[in-house]
């Protein structure tokens, strides 16, 4: 009978212990692996992201206004002042009036080129000082490539798509 009383206890101290660990860990886990993620691939749920950047590096800003921008745009309040002021920041005054010109012709949004906002988003470099490619991803398939161009200072002085007419 000893044994038996012993037995169950182990049985329950074991299964509270596991209990107590999954209630722990699981959730910990989902977040890991939820974040860790590089290139769109998992790393493993013991992995962490990061992000690197520096103020003076043309990724890196276009990758901070486009973030805050979708950011922005994304509110319940569609980004109103932020956005205003986001654009103001970091686009030149000749890129802020191009932009409004292209939105008047267009009816959307200059920054995004489209009257939605993405759910997700990539900057790279092009290999081209000066210049860096966004993409877009509405979903599916569906992208919108943009490029992306700089001054010394920084500031974007033009928005476009790839190619030819793209300047």
């Amino acid at each position: 009978m000893n044994g038996n009383t012993t037995a169950r206890k182990h049985v329950r101290r074991t299964a509270l212990i596991v209990g107590l660990v999954a209630a722990v860990a699981l959730p910990l886990g989902l977040t890991a692996s939820a974040q860790a993620t590089t290139g769109g691939t998992a790393t493993g749920a013991a992995a962490q992201r990061t992000v690197d950047g520096k103020s003076s590096d043309d990724v890196t800003r276009v990758a901070d206004f486009y973030g805050a921008y979708i950011d922005a745009e994304s509110d319940p309040d569609n980004g109103g002042k932020l956005a205003t002021e986001l654009r103001k920041f970091y686009l030149r005054a000749d890129c802020l009036r191009e932009v409004a010109k292209w939105e008047d012709r267009n009816h959307a949004d200059g920054i995004l080129r489209a009257q939605n906002v993405p759910p997700k988003w990539t900057v790279k470099n092009t290999g081209t000082a000066g210049q860096v490619a966004v993409t877009l991803t509405w979903g599916r398939p569906e992208t919108t490539k943009l490029v992306v161009d700089l001054d010394r200072n920084h500031k974007i002085t033009h928005i476009g798509t790839p190619g030819v007419g793209g300047k």
